[in-house]
């Protein structure tokens, strides 16, 4: 495997914090996404290796192996697990692997000569294992953000992830919440010498919303109405996630002031038929630009008040 420099490959430096990560990631991710750029496969390309960067660096573990061992870093379990066996029953594993010094990394020996030792990669056909027998292990977890508008996580639909360079298309059900992670399993990396493959993580990200705030399943969004309407009452077409209703204004709306349409809010996760609320605040508009007749009519309201 050809190794990239996760660290290059988002711009970033070797001690750059999460938060740092996650910008590069945000930042590029955009600018190198397939829907921005079809039909070109650079583009794609790089998007895969941008996903790649962040699954690993993002993940505090994952970084930590990534750092140790290289571009052999998704061997690094085994690598411990077998080293753990050796020093529990050294006397009975005729392994190769006793020709390595353990007290200080690899001793100057590639981690990739110690795989090809253990599981007979590389011109080592059978392999030494343990005690002659090749070791199977499970293979690692992928870690995978997939970033969804409001508006997509309010209907179930259709979504296809590039993970390792391969696309897994995957339901979104209606009403996943922000951080919400799913593991699929078997869709991690392929396992050593017939083990298991490892599972898939994907964690939702959910951007705010310019018009509504989400709380829970409950949803939040300001409208505007004039004075006439606050003191006299009337009526205001909303508009919500799921089309245009007519609500009611009572006289004497206050500024500030909430009205809550049941079931309008946000659907609710795996419940069919079940949804959130949506609280509509007024902003009271005060009139601007008066002519004088207006402003002598106004007058006359503050002397009978």
């Amino acid at each position: 495997m050809d190794f990239i420099d996760y660290y290059s490959v988002l711009g970033v430096s070797k001690d750059a914090s999460d938060e740092d990560i996650r910008k590069a990631y945000r930042k590029l991710a955009r600018k190198h996404h397939p829907d921005l750029n079809p039909n070109d496969a650079e583009a794609n390309k790089r998007f895969q290796q941008l996903n790649e960067a962040n699954e690993v660096l993002i993940d505090p573990d994952k970084r930590k192996k990534y750092d140790q061992y290289g571009k052999d870093w998704q061997h690094a379990e085994q690598f411990e697990q077998f080293r753990r066996q050796q020093q529990h029953n050294r006397t009975q594993a005729q392994s190769s692997a006793d020709e390595y010094d353990f007290s200080d990394g690899f001793g100057g020996a590639d981690f990739s000569d110690f795989l090809s030792s253990l599981f007979g990669q590389e011109g080592r056909p059978g392999g030494s294992g343990f005690g002659g027998r090749q070791a199977t292990f499970r293979g690692s977890d992928y870690q995978a953000e997939l970033h969804l508008s409001l508006r997509d996580a309010y209907a179930t639909h259709q979504h296809t992830l590039t993970v390792d360079g391969k696309n897994i298309r995957i339901t979104v059900p209606a009403g996943i919440e922000n951080g919400q992670k799913i593991k699929l399993a078997g869709y991690g990396a392929p396992g050593v010498n017939g083990g298991p493959n490892g599972d898939l993580y994907i964690t939702f990200v959910i951007a705010d919303d310019p018009r509504y705030k989400r709380q829970g399943n409950d949803l939040y969004v300001t409208e505007d109405i004039n004075l006439y309407t606050a003191v006299l009452g009337g009526e205001k077409i909303i508009d919500t996630l799921n089309g245009r209703v007519k609500v009611t204004v009572m006289p004497g709306a206050q500024n500030g002031a909430k009205v809550r349409l049941k079931g309008k809010g946000f659907p609710v996760y795996k419940q069919d038929g079940a949804f959130g609320d949506l609280y509509v605040q007024w902003n009271v508009a005060l009139p601007t630009n008066l002519t004088d007749e207006q402003k002598r009519l106004f007058q006359q309201l503050r002397q009978l008040s």
